[in-house]
């Protein structure tokens, strides 16, 4: 499978996260798996605070948690780094892993669009609409490379990459 690694400087108010990159994994799941067992796959790999909806039409970032996007049902751009960042086309099968303080809103999407996210065991997400304080951007910079990648449990694409 072939990964995406994008890093984002902070815009505007978004901060992004210096240290790690997004992860882009395109058509993510394992031979034989459908869209419908990202959840699954998410829960085995000990993600979290798993949620499925769609993602918010205004910018946004999680001070607290790193977090997973896997497209369970149709396809959106995405633009993700915040107001001066980088649209990214998504579809069904495709997922995502955003560094705590990434920013992320919908464009537009497809009326099928479904998305399943976690995050890592012992992290918590919060939404953040507006610049971040010192604490909250030490609090980005401090938050653990997760124990295990969303897709691939203990070996491969995150761990790879983000250590």
């Amino acid at each position: 499978m072939k990964i995406e690694k994008i890093f984002f400087q902070p815009s505007d108010w978004v901060p992004n996260n210096q240290q790690r990159p997004v992860l882009v994994y395109r058509s993510a799941l394992p031979n034989g798996a459908s869209p419908a067992d990202f959840e699954g796959i998410f829960a085995a790999n000990e993600w979290s605070g798993i949620w499925k909806n769609g993602v918010f039409d205004y910018q946004h970032y999680h001070s607290g948690a790193h977090e997973v996007l896997g497209i369970g049902c149709g396809s959106a751009t995405l633009l993700i780094g915040g107001p001066g960042g980088q649209p990214i086309k998504v579809s069904m099968g495709d997922c995502l892993i955003l560094p705590a303080g990434t920013g992320h809103r919908n464009l537009g999407c497809s009326s099928d669009f479904e998305v399943v996210g976690a995050y890592p065991k012992g992290q918590y997400a919060d939404i953040q609409t507006a610049a971040a304080t010192r604490d909250m951007l030490a609090k980005i910079a401090s938050l653990p490379v997760p124990d295990t990648d969303p897709i691939h449990g203990s070996s491969g694409g995150l761990l790879e990459s983000w250590r």
